[in-house]
């Protein structure tokens, strides 16, 4: 596994975060981090299309080896769960004809800190930890999406790793 680039998507119909990590022989660096944001007062159809475009165009750039989405979990609101979904579904248009992975935010806890409870200040310095970086990656959405990304390519460096699709 030298060499590998994944991609992480943290999915929103607001903000997306995305995060590229590649995983050389010196250890991972981050070769691209931030949020795609979609204007609230743009129909929803145009947002879900200007999110799917804009991570497409991550995908096409980057050519990971696979790709992380954040999967949806129980929510108490009903109304940004579904939105949630929506964007999810965008990006999973997006990263079509690549190899997928979808993370359970207790998945990406246990995978990065070792303790599946984790708060998300520890799961944040373990990855400025893991990816060296000097300040703790901002904002949270970019941070999450660089956790999925370590995730996935974690997942390849155990045993019996493989690029199985299990959404």
């Amino acid at each position: 596994m030298v060499d590998e680039v994944a991609i992480g998507f943290d999915p929103g119909l607001a903000t997306t975060g995305y995060g590229v990590v590649q995983a050389t022989l010196r250890g991972w660096h981050v070769l691209a981090g931030g949020v795609i944001e979609t204007p609230a007062n743009h129909p929803r159809a145009d947002r879900l299309q200007t999110l799917s475009a804009e991570a497409r165009e991550l995908v096409v750039l980057y050519r990971p080896r696979g790709i992380a989405v954040e999967e949806v979990y129980f929510a108490t609101n009903a109304k940004s769960a579904m939105r949630t979904a929506e964007a999810r579904g965008a990006i999973l248009v997006a990263s079509a004809g690549f190899s997928v992975r979808g993370y359970t935010p207790l998945q990406v806890k246990k995978r990065i800190t070792g303790y599946g409870r984790a708060n998300k200040a520890q799961v944040q310095a373990m990855v400025k930890r893991l990816l060296a970086l000097s300040e703790t990656p901002r904002p949270d959405d970019m941070a999450d999406a660089l956790a999925l990304a370590l995730c996935y390519l974690l997942d390849l460096r155990s045993p019996g790793g493989t690029d199985d699709v299990y959404l």
